[in-house]
This record gives C-alpha cells, sequence and structure tokens, in this order.
C-alpha cells in the first residue's frame, strides 16, 4: 500500500479500483446491501428517498465489460436537529468494521456543508455524505460507489 498509482486513486475523480467480476444483478445487490449498512449507521428516526442504484460505464474502460454501480439516496432526518446526530453516528460508525474514512472536511457552498468521505477495501466501495443542515429541509446526501466491475463471459451489461 501506500504506492503513487493507490494515491492518484483516492484523489483522481472517475478513478475506480477493481471490485472483481459479477454480473449486474449481483453488484446491485452488493451496492443496495451496502447503501443499507449505511442506513442503519445513520442510527436516527428519518426517511431515505426511494431511488434504487443506476449502473455506469467505468471511465477509460470498454463499456461492454466493466462497469459500477452508484446509489444516490437522501436521508430526511423525523426531527430537522438530528442531522448533526446522525452525521456523528456516520463519523464513529464508518470507521470500523472495514471502513475507513478518507475525508472530512467543509465544502466552499455558501453553507459550508460538512462532507465525508469513506471507503471499504473488503467491499470494494466508496460512500460520500453531504450533511445539508442549513437547507429549508435539512437532511443526508448519500452516495454509494462501488468499484470498477467486470462483466463475466456471456453477460450483457445493463446501463440504467
Amino acid at each position: 500500500t501506500g504506492s503513487a498509482a493507490e494515491e492518484s486513486r483516492d484523489t483522481a475523480p472517475g478513478s475506480l479500483p477493481d471490485a472483481g467480476t459479477a454480473t449486474v444483478d449481483e453488484a446491485v445487490a452488493a451496492v443496495k446491501e451496502v447503501s443499507s449498512e449505511v442506513y442503519r449507521l445513520v442510527g436516527v428516526p428519518g426517511k431515505a428517498s426511494e431511488p434504487g442504484p443506476g449502473v455506469k460505464e467505468c471511465d477509460g474502460k470498454d463499456p461492454e465489460t466493466y462497469f459500477t454501480v452508484h446509489h444516490p439516496w437522501n436521508f430526511a432526518p423525523t426531527k430537522p436537529g438530528d442531522t448533526d446526530q446522525a452525521m456523528e453516528n456516520l463519523k464513529k460508525g464508518l470507521n470500523t468494521d472495514g471502513w475507513v474514512t478518507k475525508r472530512l472536511y467543509r465544502n466552499n457552498s455558501p453553507a459550508k456543508a460538512l462532507n465525508l468521505i469513506a471507503d471499504n477495501d473488503a467491499k470494494k466501495v466508496s460512500v460520500w455524505i453531504t450533511q445539508y443542515d442549513r437547507s429549508t429541509t435539512p437532511s443526508l446526501g448519500i452516495t454509494v460507489q462501488s468499484g470498477c466491475y467486470r462483466v463475466p463471459p456471456g453477460e450483457m451489461i445493463d446501463h440504467f
């Protein structure tokens, strides 16, 4: 670990680690499970948005052979003040069970929203969480992103 390639992967957008071979259905199921895990780590009552995962091309790779799964969703706590508690729970939870926090920072938006990026190398996934506590409806924007999967021979990739 610590090679230049790994360091650039951590900082270069669109540069995803190899996640192995899987069908689209298997990869989508794995990302949904990680999203459910993140939901449990939030630890406060609230509601998650409905849209499910999508499948995209891996930058710089054959789109008929390689794909990545992304699952953007939003979590709105029942009590608007719970976004701080939810973020504290995520900071703790995303440093256990194979999770490692890669970045914790405030962005350049007028609200200076808190962002947390964590990776789970064993599961070949990353999560990016943005805390929208100054919005009319306080919430967390959460995106789970898989590494780059290779589809098994003879299988097709359905991009959605």
